[in-house]
């Protein structure tokens, strides 16, 4: 059966347009404000949850799959905490019970994952490493037990009123104003809270402590940029609250000679022009700190862009690290600059060189001889006329009679 209590709550259709949301909401909203109506306290936080869900297309369209549990298993965002909103007046609204009626048969609410980034070298991906990395959470206080005061001391809190959440206006327009809802930052969304004096002489009443936790962090060979190592349960704790987890996301730099692509290496190498031909070799420092030494025989011409592959060289494969990816350099032949041999050395270079294609000079009044230039992208050509209008342009300014004369 669908799940339409959210459309109920606002009095609007499962088909109504965000503008019948927004309309209705605004109307409950002001009838039931707990300024104007004190005992409506709960209802308030129905129309307002009711409205923070409908009117964000993701959560509604999870809510229209899913229901309520899909939303409370998917997770809440905004200013009201999931575990409050379900235990507290959705029971009490679809009759489940007391005022944790919502809660009963469920497993604890889980508290969000926190992730942080790690930046590793290509080297540190290549051979592992161990780093400890520091890292700030929130812990039960100890003193306390996560009940925050003195047993039993609790009162409504004054500044939310007990609701749990604050509302706030900010005029947009002329006789217009939007308003905010965001979590009583003196119970932290509670409702309740202590006297100064009943409060944890340790946490202040905020059941937790912040300290410094100290993580190992084991790069295994052949972890990939942007991989994720998960430490279960080492997230920020709260009362009643099943601690997420903290995940930590390789963020590999750029190298400066090798280029990863999954499991091989790739490398460019500049040869010349003499090497491409008559063969070459040259030492690769590998990311282990061998030397790698290359040769290529004289007489297999390397052409531009020519790619060889040196099998079993590339990244260990992880969590099968008895097999490797292979190791890829891509070539770049260097040509020699112009007339860096005189004409008789040509002669002698041509001689060794496959011979030219036959060439028949054609005839006839449409043959026309033309000059190749130099390739200039047409950013350059552009910039080139610019400089010669400005050029041009200066010589009409300071032109005067000085410059007249000369041609008297």
């Amino acid at each position: 059966m669908a799940d339409n209590k959210l459309y109920e709550i606002l009095g609007v259709s499962k088909n109504a347009s965000e503008s019948e949301i927004k309309r209705n909401y605004h109307k409950l909203a002001k009838e039931f404000h707990p300024d104007k109506n004190p005992a409506a306290g709960d209802k308030f936080k129905e129309i307002s949850y009711a409205y923070e869900v409908l009117s964000d297309p993701k959560k509604r369209q999870v809510y229209d799959l899913y229901g309520l549990k899909g939303l409370q298993e998917g997770g809440q965002g905004g200013g009201f905490p999931a575990d409050e909103i379900f235990g507290n007046f959705f029971g009490n609204l679809f009759g489940m019970g007391g005022s944790r009626g919502c809660g009963q048969g469920r497993g604890p609410v889980r508290g969000e994952d926190t992730m942080h980034p790690l930046a590793v070298t290509l080297e540190d991906l290549y051979a592992g490493k161990t780093t400890k990395l520091q890292l700030s959470k929130n812990v039960i206080c100890a003193h306390c037990k996560g009940v925050g005061g003195k047993p039993g001391s609790l009162i409504s809190c004054k500044d939310c009123r007990g609701q749990g959440i604050k509302v706030s206006y900010q005029q947009i327009a002329p006789h217009m104003t939007r308003q905010f809802h965001s979590r009583c930052p003196s119970c932290l969304g509670q409702g309740e809270t202590f006297n100064e004096k009943d409060k944890c002489s340790k946490c202040k009443g905020k059941k937790v402590l912040n300290e410094t936790k100290i993580l190992e962090v084991h790069i295994e060979k052949g972890m990939r940029d942007n991989q994720k190592i998960y430490f279960r349960g080492e997230g920020d704790q709260q009362p009643d609250t099943e601690p997420g987890d903290v995940i930590i996301v390789l963020q590999q730099k750029p190298h400066e000679k090798f280029k990863r692509n999954g499991d091989n290496l790739i490398m460019k190498h500049e040869i010349t022009l003499t090497e491409a031909l008559c063969g070459f070799e040259f030492v690769a420092k590998h990311l282990d700190g061998r030397d790698l030494l290359i040769r290529h025989l004289p007489g297999e011409v390397i052409k531009p862009g020519d790619v060889k592959c040196v099998q079993g060289e590339g990244m260990p494969i992880y969590k099968n690290l008895f097999e490797k990816g292979n190791f890829y350099v891509k070539f770049d032949v260097v040509f020699p600059e112009n007339h860096f041999a005189n004409e008789e050395q040509l002669k002698q270079i041509e001689t060794i060189l496959p011979p030219r294609p036959a060439f028949v000079m054609p005839t006839g009044e449409d043959v026309e001889e033309v000059n190749l230039m130099d390739y200039f992208t047409p950013s350059e050509s552009s910039r080139g006329r610019e400089e010669a209008y400005a050029s041009d342009d200066e010589e009409h300014m300071h032109a005067g009679p000085g410059v007249q004369c000369a041609h008297q």
